[in-house]
């Protein structure tokens, strides 16, 4: 017999039970209860694995009814109840309350498993925790909290320090059997006929990192193993038959720098020790997810940077199928086999493609989903769910349901929304005909949220400038799977000249009309560089490269001053030089442009147009005194003098150093000449003021050696 379709939601005040197709109303017995108006945060609800029952955990109890018909089955008179879970039959159910200590400062016992199956009702609340409780542990971890059970409950199993401990399920007072396995963090019983167990050891003290398989109750040695390095965590996927593991192993931290959320690895080992062998990939990336097929002979990986590649893989880990280029990241067979999703949730743009595995692996539709948080196959195969919950986003919280072929069948809008989850159940008992045919009727709330929904007049593209708009998309503009060239990461910095982006091309700007670019330090031309870098000014910062070179042209200026002959004369005494003579009137030129810099320099600095006037006056005159004693130093001194006053060093800046000294004078002068004004105003000046004014005698001597007649 066919269970109906069927969902249950949880919203911050209340807990909601939906029959789905065709009628799309609440379960007739839930309506009836009070818990339809709670008082505080319901934190969680679950179906059984079975689908016959479902609970819910309010602030004072938890409740369990049954699915069908909505009457309750058992009340649990536990406060605090943070998490709930079935045993796979429904025969039992666990509760984790938050760690906490009784009156003599020991942890109390927060884990504890209840028996469901002929538990005694709200009317014998005393006798019902002597009679229904069957276990009871500290679990101070919210992750991985609960029991894992085999399929058919004979055995179950937890994890405490360095070992996994075995109960019989009905009776979890005493320790059945144990593995011990020295620094294990995680594992998983199989399930199925097969009764193994796969534990995980990360990397410690240079070994590297292990997952093993052994068969209970013989511990002996495991029957498979696998060692790997870069594998800090695992998760570790049955099939459902458990015969095989598939590992994905994770680095919290990639080392080459290509990814900001480690490196991912995917390994394949069999229950009996027949093989082992890592699943190769043919594109570079992460893992973005991994599941089995429910027929168990196959699996589905996506990977790779986006567009991802999705691959179907035997049991051997043999590449049987590829899917196109896409931006996905999820992956999820439908529980009969016959379709899988492939969809792009998170950060993309919720499309999800729907194939046919039993025509060669034929498109069916794609869904345009928005941004759902949730997305589930029913029980039948026939129906996708997809809901937006909190707190992943607070705005547009609903339930939506997909038949396969693509059609908006059910819409429910909500506010905090929390959990949405299928009724599940057994795909053997659903009906075999065709999910595709016939397609339901959609309910009402569909028709009036597509009547909503506008359709856009044309496809929304990536912006493109006027310039560009009627012209064809160059390839590298475009995505790996519309044609342009395939992502490249080598995980080097930003800042070389060479890093190649996600479109194959070069992120060095180019400039229109300049030249070819360089790397950093590189000659222009090739060779040497005219600068003299070498290896060691690489790892100089700009100011320490700045002042390297300014001992160097120091260290310059002082060997040409000790090792520059004097140059020859001519017959009239004139002396040479391998620079031609400037003429007269460049010479006047030269001086007219620093005039006219110093004249805006000092512009800018004083705000009283007096004293603008004045320093612009003064560099006239300074100047023209600038360019007389240039004039005549030339023809003015001979002899003697004319070789000490013609072998001068050049500054890098340009002019001799006779000439930079003398402005500097002229400057402290004009300074001078500006403090003794202000103090003629009255202005009291400080201490340093007057004293610099002092010191103009010796100013105007130094003037007159060097020629200055002012």
């Amino acid at each position: 017999m066919a269970l109906s379709t069927q969902f249950a939601y949880r919203k911050l005040k209340g807990i909601g039970v939906v029959n789905a197709d065709p009628v799309y109303e609440p379960l007739p017995g839930l309506t009836s209860l009070p818990i339809l108006r709670p008082e505080g945060n319901l934190r969680c609800c679950i179906y059984s694995p079975c689908g016959r029952f479902f609970a819910w955990a309010s602030p004072e109890e938890v409740t369990i009814i049954d699915a069908s018909i909505g009457s309750v089955i058992a009340t649990l008179p536990l406060p605090n109840v943070y998490e709930v879970e079935f045993s796979p039959r429904g025969t039992f159910i666990a509760t984790w309350e938050r760690p906490a200590k009784d009156q003599e400062g020991n942890a109390t016992k927060n884990l504890k498993v209840w028996r469901v199956v002929g538990a005694a009702t709200d009317a014998d609340e005393e006798g019902f925790e002597e009679k229904a409780v069957i276990g009871k542990f500290v679990q101070r971890s919210q992750s991985a909290w609960n029991l894992q059970y085999k399929s058919d409950e004979l055995y179950c199993a937890r994890m405490v320090t360095n070992e996994i401990q075995f109960y019989q399920g009905d009776d979890l007072a005493s320790v059945w059997n144990k593995l011990r396995v020295e620094g294990v963090v995680d594992f998983a019983l199989s399930p199925g006929d097969h009764h193994s167990v796969a534990v995980f050891i990360p990397e410690r003290k240079g070994q590297p990192a292990a997952v093993k398989v052994f068969n209970f109750p013989e511990f002996s040695a495991p029957v498979s193993q696998k060692t790997f390095f870069k594998g800090d965590k695992v998760q570790l996927k049955w099939n459902k038959l458990g015969t095989t593991l598939i590992v994905l192993a994770q680095t919290e931290v990639d080392k080459t720098g290509k990814s900001y959320y480690g490196e991912t690895n995917l390994y394949l080992l069999s229950a009996n020790g027949d093989f082992d062998s890592r699943v190769q990939l043919d594109k570079e990336g992460p893992i973005h997810d991994v599941t089995w097929s429910p027929n168990s002979k196959r699996f589905g990986v996506v990977y790779g940077y986006m567009p991802a590649k999705t691959t179907l893989f035997n049991a051997r880990g043999v590449a049987t199928h590829s899917f196109p280029l896409a931006p996905r990241n999820t992956i999820s067979f439908s529980p009969n086999g016959r379709f899988v999703l492939v969809a792009g949730f998170g950060n993309l743009a919720g499309q999800i493609d729907i194939y046919d595995c039993e025509k060669d692996y034929h498109k069916v539709t794609t869904l345009e989903s928005g941004n759902p948080s949730v997305c589930q196959w029913s029980v039948d195969g026939k129906f996708i769910l997809t809901a937006t919950t909190s707190p992943r986003l607070r705005v547009d919280n609903g339930v939506k349901i997909w038949h396969v072929g693509g059609s908006l069948l059910y819409n429910e809008d909500m506010t905090e929304l929390y959990d949405v989850i299928w009724r599940p159940g057994t795909p053997g008992l659903q009906t075999t005909s065709d999910p595709l045919h016939p397609i339901p009727t959609p309910h009402a709330s569909a028709v009036t949220y597509l009547g909503t929904v506008k359709t856009p007049s044309k496809p929304a593209g990536a912006y493109r400038p006027p310039g560009a708009r009627g012209q064809v998309t160059p390839l590298h503009f475009k995505r790996e799977d519309e044609g342009g060239a395939a992502h490249i990461n080598n995980g080097t910095s930003s800042s070389s000249g060479h890093i190649v982006n996600s479109f194959g091309r070069s992120k060095r700007r180019d400039v229109p009309g300049a030249g070819a670019a360089l790397p950093p330090g590189a000659a222009p031309g090739g060779g040497v560089s005219l600068t003299g870098t070498n290896e060691a000014d690489e790892g100089l910062s700009k100011a320490a490269l700045k002042n390297k070179k300014k001992r160097e042209a120091k260290k310059t200026k002082e060997t040409a001053g000790t090792s520059t002959p004097a140059p020859a004369t001519k017959g009239d005494g004139e002396a040479t030089s391998d620079k031609p003579h400037l003429s007269q009137e460049r010479k006047d030129r030269r001086g007219h442009i620093r005039s006219q810099s110093r004249n805006e320099l000092q512009s800018r600095s004083r705000s009283r147009p007096q004293r603008r006037d004045r320093s612009i006056r003064r560099s006239a005159e300074s100047a023209t005194a600038v360019d007389g004693f240039e004039q005549g130093s030339s023809a003015g001194k001979q002899g003697t003098e004319t070789a000490s006053a013609d072998v001068s060093v050049t500054s890098p800046n340009g002019g001799s150093l006779d000439q930079k000294k003398l402005r500097s004078l002229l400057k402290k002068l004009r300074a001078i000449e500006d403090l003794k004004m202000r103090m003629a105003g009255g202005e009291k000046l400080e201490d340093t003021q007057v004293k610099k004014i002092s010191s103009e005698d010796s100013v105007r001597k130094e003037l007159e050696e060097m020629g200055w007649n002012g």
